[in-house]
């Protein structure tokens, strides 16, 4: 009998695996994170994941898993389906509410300890950039070498993510398969063999065992995916509304703006045409006098600015105009 294997993106599944496993988190986040090896992280202790008191302006600010190692430094993780404008202002936020909130347990400025925050995102935020892995930190903007420590930002596009080498950096690898790969699967997908290698991973893989969710648990994991199968159907209905208003709108002012060029065209047409046939007029008017008072056609041509022979033309069609 196969085994099925929940999606490890799923929240409720995330949390599950990261959020009551330190040796699965510790192992995950070594990985991940920009570490150097003689600054792995030994050990950790969960933290409380709700960094400030719920409010209708800062009702995301828990994050999905936060803990603290030996050295004192703090790892908030979250793991997100969607990307939202806001979401770097959150991520800045959050991390730096658990670096302030160092304080309260009287750590001196000098003693305040690094926050890293790990954003895994299954969507794209940068579709111009060919690279998943995103490492922001304060920087002098003309010398990146200087740095200010501190916070430190760490955003990974699934999407992008493509385990082409296993020799640089194997175990992140091994890692973001787990999470991109491990689909409602069954332990027949030979991926398994190669992911199993890790303990760590192994034993990620059996907490996603779907054996292991109780009901209560399993109605939870399905509630989520119904809520972003919601978010997904509201967003593209916002898409879909907001192109159609953009396609009416354009089309309005396109309209809008063909009319009044068109009319300050016509206006500006209609003038010059007008003014066209009044000179006309005018010369013809000229002309006439000269005719009716029997005046030479060269004196007529120096009065009006008209050849000799259009005035000759003119005057001949006078004299049929009055025979």
């Amino acid at each position: 009998m196969s085994i099925r294997y929940l999606d490890p993106r799923n929240d409720f599944a995330f949390k599950k695996i990261f959020g009551n496993h330190p040796n699965i988190l510790k192992s995950f986040l070594n990985a991940l994170l920009p570490l150097d090896e003689d600054n792995y992280i030994v050990d950790l202790e969960y933290l409380p994941t709700e960094l400030v008191p719920v409010a209708p302006v800062l009702k995301n600010s828990i994050v999905d898993v936060r803990c603290i190692d030996s050295y004192g430094r703090q790892f908030l993780v979250e793991m997100e389906m969607f990307w939202t404008n806001n979401f770097t202002s959150r991520v800045v936020f959050n991390a730096s509410k658990a670096y302030v909130k160092q304080i309260d347990k009287g750590v001196k400025y000098d003693q305040l300890k690094e926050v890293y925050a790990l954003s895994i995102l299954n969507d794209v935020f940068l579709p111009k950039k060919e690279e998943f892995y995103h490492h922001y930190s304060i920087v002098n903007r003309y010398d990146t070498n200087e740095r200010i420590e501190g916070m430190e930002f760490i955003f990974i596009e699934l999407p992008k993510f493509k385990p082409t080498t296993f020799s640089d950096k194997r175990l992140q690898i091994l890692w973001l398969r787990f999470l991109t790969e491990i689909k409602d699967h069954t332990e027949d997908e030979e991926i398994f063999s190669e992911l199993k290698e890790v303990e760590e991973i192994s034993d990620a893989l059996e907490v996603l065992r779907e054996s292991s969710f109780s009901k209560l648990e399993l109605d939870a994991y399905d509630r989520y995916w119904d809520a972003i199968r919601k978010e997904v159907t509201l967003h593209e209905g916002k898409m879909k509304e907001g192109f159609d208003r953009g396609l009416k709108q354009g089309i309005e002012e396109g309209f809008k703006e063909g009319v009044e060029k068109g009319i300050e065209k016509g206006i500006e047409k209609g003038i010059e045409k007008g003014i066209e046939k009044g000179i006309e007029q005018a010369i013809f008017n000229i002309i006439e006098k000269c005719y009716n008072q029997n005046l030479e056609p060269s004196l007529a041509s120096t009065l009006s600015g008209k050849s000799i022979e259009e005035v000759e033309e003119i005057y001949s069609q006078l004299r049929e105009k009055n025979s």
